[in-house]
């Protein structure tokens, strides 16, 4: 099994379990999420004992890797984030991977800002690498973005 790491916090992002589409050389992941429901126990407080199921909806790679949705960033904070966070990744990239990287992500800010209504991210460190959600038109689970770049590959 793979694990992928944002390579920035260490926070475990993503699994080989999701299949992904490479967009722009690889600069962008493409992982379609998966409603599902989670039953989770509830305990009657005070003296009764009676155990009661409460079914909930989850998005399974949000319980997986216990994203936090963060709120919707606009133009402004967008283009903020992104330019903050391409500096910080390229110095922790390898000298070819850096050249690989500035290449690809000409253009590819603009797909995020198109595409995305919800970022989330496990640490919440400003500094991190952002999943973006958003729904294809007609889909009913969402689909995420990651930088690829931004992600280290760990074998378990």
């Amino acid at each position: 099994m793979l694990l992928y790491q944002d390579l920035l916090t260490g926070d475990e992002l993503l699994s080989d379990s999701f299949p992904c589409k490479e967009i722009g050389n690889g600069a962008l992941w493409e992982v379609e999420g998966n409603v599902r429901i989670c039953e989770s126990l509830l305990l009657e407080v005070k003296r009764m004992k009676v155990l009661m199921i409460k079914a909930v909806k989850v998005v399974d790679i949000v319980d997986t890797f216990r994203l936090q949705e963060q709120p919707p960033f606009d133009k402004k904070q967008f283009v903020a984030w992104v330019k903050k966070y391409i500096k910080v990744l390229i110095a922790k990239l390898e000298p070819e991977k850096q050249e690989e990287f500035k290449k690809s992500i000409v253009g590819l800010p603009s797909i995020y800002l198109q595409k995305s209504r919800t970022s989330n991210c496990e640490s919440m460190h400003g500094y991190g690498s952002l999943v973006f959600a958003y729904y294809k038109e007609g889909a009913m689970d969402p689909t995420f973005l990651y930088f690829g770049h931004g992600l280290k590959e760990i074998k378990c």
